[in-house]
């Protein structure tokens, strides 16, 4: 099979580089697929609800320091965000990057500064190679694209994303030693199946004449017997007769197929590699499938990628000093309508704003609806601090008084429910000794 081949680490000690390929040929550098994986409607269709969710991954600048939290306070890192390049917009970028991760499990992203070392631009990097090579003892990396063309860039210009880290130290391991096998076996059914469906229309009636006859009076021979029989036109369509000059034999066609059962486990592996199952593909899922499946796929990319933002769009200072990037789920689509009701209670508590809570709704924001609003039943607890502000406000004697006042009415309430619950004691008990009468007294 064409698609797959054997991948290979190579460490030249005296360069001191490494090579990671990119597409499937051999040579004297590490190579992998190259998008024919991407052909694969199986591996495509695994991929394809992470690579949408990533899409779907909300991109914001946090920056807390000195007790005070501030969303996207930088207008140039936002935009950033949701606008990386002038090609893509930040939901088409996320998704071209998590396809490449998917695939090779590394991708690479080149981040464009400008003079006074502010990030501008955002770019996925298509390439067929990359090497790593040490320039002044500083780690380089070196993509070979699509057109045959260099780019040598520091590796601090580089967002690298990666997974099944292992063996090598910058690069992630390829996915083809793992799947060679499996898409072996799924190549070979399909190609079966084909071949099955083709060997339908082969031979399946033999004559043999009993003497020997010219070619041309073999074929014409053989063309009356199809025409008066095998044609759906004949009137004889159906029934075949033969005299004592030939014999007719049927021939059976014996096509090997593989069951559905041995299909199916061979695409559950292939499912199991990407974790991923049936109703997350077809979409299918309830809630909590796939809420799993977000904690198991999504979430760690969104933490991969939130922790390598930051690293490499601000510097130590600056991370310092609070400044980092999350992406997050912003839209809760995937939620229940009863859950999506349930949230109204955190909008009732100020966790949630209006708007937000339009936002999951899917409905459009309303003015003021960026405000935080919460219930009068469900204020903050703080009466001994608002006292002494009060105290400040109006001076001693008069805060004095007003306390006075506020014990006694305390002490007047106390005394009335006292009472209340004095004379419903006394109506129980009374009502009590009425029904014990009613029992024992005469009938």
């Amino acid at each position: 099979m064409g698609l797959f081949r054997k991948r290979k680490h190579l460490k030249n000690e005296k360069a001191g580089r490494n090579v990671m390929q990119m597409v499937t040929t051999y040579g004297e550098h590490y190579y992998s697929w190259d998008g024919k994986l991407y052909n694969s409607d199986i591996v495509r269709a695994c991929i394809r609800p992470k690579v949408k969710a990533a899409g779907k991954l909300a991109g914001k600048h946090i920056r807390a320091d000195t007790g005070t939290l501030k969303v996207n306070p930088d207008a140039n890192i936002r935009f950033l965000l949701s606008e990386p390049n002038p090609y893509m917009t930040g939901q088409q970028f996320q998704e071209k990057v998590a396809t490449q991760l998917c695939l090779n499990n590394n991708a690479f992203i080149l981040i464009v500064r400008d003079i006074n070392g502010k990030p501008m631009r955002l770019y996925p990097v298509p390439c067929v190679m990359c090497e790593t090579k040490y320039i002044n003892e500083e780690l380089h990396l070196k993509f070979q694209y699509r057109n045959g063309k260099t780019g040598i860039f520091p590796y601090e210009q580089i967002i690298h994303l990666r997974q099944d880290f292992n063996e090598h130290d910058i690069f992630g391991e390829s996915p083809a030693p793992a799947l060679a096998s499996m898409m072996e076996v799924i190549r070979t059914i399909d190609q079966g199946i084909v071949k099955a469906i083709k060997n339908s229309g082969l031979i399946r009636w033999l004559l043999t004449f009993n003497q020997s006859l010219r070619e041309e009076d073999i074929k014409k021979q053989v063309e009356n017997f199809v025409k008066n029989y095998l044609d759906i036109e004949s009137e004889t369509f159906g029934a075949a007769g033969v005299d004592a000059k030939a014999t007719a034999t049927r021939i059976e066609s014996k096509d090997y197929v593989p069951n559905a059962m041995q299909t199916k486990e061979t695409i559950n592996r292939i499912y199991s590699f990407f974790n991923t199952n049936e109703k997350i593909i077809q979409s299918r899922w309830t809630e909590d499938e796939w809420n799993a499946y977000y904690e198991a796929e999504i979430e760690p990319l969104a933490v991969q990628m939130g922790e390598t933002y930051s690293v490499r769009l601000f510097s130590r200072r600056e991370r310092g000093c609070g400044n980092r990037i999350v992406f997050e789920a912003s839209n809760l689509q995937c939620a229940s309508l009863a859950s999506k009701l349930a949230m109204q209670a955190m909008v009732d508590r100020g966790a949630m704003t209006p708007n937000e809570w339009r936002a999951v709704m899917n409905m459009a924001p309303v003015e003021g609806g960026e405000q935080p609003i919460r219930r009068l039943d469900t204020q903050v607890v703080d009466l001994a601090g608002r006292l002494l502000d009060m105290a400040g406000d109006i001076g001693t004697e008069k805060f004095t008084a007003m306390s006075e006042m506020v014990a006694r009415l305390a002490e007047s309430v106390v005394r009335r429910q006292d009472m209340l619950l004095q004379a419903h004691g006394e109506g129980e008990r009374d009502e009590a000794q009425d029904q014990y009468q009613g029992r024992d007294g005469p009938q």
